[in-house]
């Protein structure tokens, strides 16, 4: 029975413990989470935070003791808990399903899995062989772990480091689609995005300090200070992240990005012609100009691209090339700005004597205070307390 249940708890195998075990409940909330709610991203999330809690594993097993006793130690060579390949992978489909509500996964989204596949093939043939096949160990004759071999170790942060480099130019290209076809950027930026990245790169950087520093992996030695600093990552990564999937505006966010979701998927030009595409750019300015005063759609909260579009007969490019070109902005700046210049009419009016700020903010078309008082000052070089007192109003 003490064979069972043997687990050394020293300081360092409790404290990996300790995150281990929080790595394991928040991976399974996400998961309940995205399975009732049918939510792809809490699913990936669900699947990156069990990941990094076995990549805990074998050094929290190991300062247990695992590695001294024959049975553990076999457990510990042949269950291949680092999976290296799987992590950058899952990474980059969890932000890809998280900015693409309409993302799905497909056969040839399979191709990116084929490493892990692989290497799942040669823990299997290590197993067969060492245990079933041979009368005494082959693979494992050097009586060490193959998960912490330079050259997979090596091999897996080439991998999680060519998938963060993806992670952020999908990220970006989110960013600027987003500044560029909607008037609510701010508000769709997901800047929980920002710093999970941030997180993750934090980890690799480690890594590799680790490979320069200490680049005999496979040995404990001092390694528990990485371990450790991973765990704390992967905690707040855990925390943070189911954080934000409950959040009460995560319904808005998912509506607003559906926005976005066919010009991701599909970023190719639209070719829609019309006799009025036939206009010079100043031509297309006058109107674009006059449209907004006439119409004031800068008021509408969820005003699109495509919006501005369909009132002036033509496709969203024209527009889009228009203002960056005329106006010297992108839509999102230039819409923006239309409210500030409508809130400042109103603070020129007095309506702040019997409104609020964001009061104000809203009727002019602002979906919260922190993108009001962003684009005021980017409009301005003001606070508008400041701007009222420059002006006494």
């Amino acid at each position: 029975m003490d064979d069972i249940i043997f687990f050394d708890y020293s300081q360092k195998s409790s404290i990996l413990l300790i995150f281990f075990f929080n790595a394991m409940v928040f991976s399974y909330l996400l998961l309940r989470k995205g399975v009732r709610e049918n939510k792809k991203d809490s699913k990936w999330l669900s699947l990156f935070i069990f990941l990094g809690g076995l990549y805990i594993c074998p050094f929290m097993l190991g300062y247990a003791g695992w590695y001294s006793k024959q049975s553990y130690r076999e457990f510990m060579f042949f269950v291949p808990f680092q999976q290296l390949f799987l992590i950058g992978p899952v990474f980059f489909y969890y932000i890809k399903s998280l900015l693409n509500d309409d993302f799905k996964f497909t056969r040839k989204d399979r191709i990116h899995f084929l490493p892990a596949i692989l290497y799942f093939i040669y823990s299997l043939i290590v197993f067969v062989g060492d245990k079933w096949v041979l009368d005494e160990f082959y693979f494992y004759a050097d009586g060490r772990d193959k998960d912490l071999d330079f050259w997979y170790q090596m091999a897996g942060l080439i991998s999680m480091l060519y998938y963060l480099f993806h992670s952020l130019k999908y990220y970006s290209n989110y960013r600027k689609l987003s500044l560029q076809e909607v008037s609510f950027a701010d508000e769709i930026a997901f800047k929980w995005i920002q710093h999970f990245t941030i997180a993750f790169s934090m980890i690799l950087l480690l890594r590799v300090l680790f490979f320069i520093l200490n680049p005999e992996w496979g040995e404990f030695g001092s390694k528990f200070w990485y371990y450790l600093c991973f765990s704390i990552l992967l905690m707040y990564i855990s925390i943070t992240g189911y954080s934000q999937t409950i959040r009460s505006t995560k319904g808005v966010m998912i509506s607003d990005r559906t926005t976005l979701a066919p010009l991701l998927q599909h970023p190719e030009d639209d070719s829609k012609n019309t006799a009025n595409d036939v206009l010079n750019p100043s031509e297309w300015k006058d109107k674009i100009t006059r449209l907004f005063e006439k119409e004031q759609l800068h008021k509408n909260p969820n005003l699109t691209l495509s919006d501005v579009a369909h009132h002036l007969h033509t496709n969203r490019n024209i527009i889009s090339k228009v203002i960056n070109q005329e106006f010297g902005m992108n839509f999102n700046d230039y819409v923006n700005k239309k409210r500030a210049e409508a809130v400042i009419e109103m603070l020129q009016s007095g309506a702040h004597t019997n409104n609020t700020f964001l009061g104000i903010a809203l009727d002019c078309g602002f979906n919260s205070k922190t993108t009001f008082n962003r684009a005021f000052k980017k409009h301005t070089s003001l606070t508008p307390k400041q701007f009222i007192s420059k002006y006494g109003l």
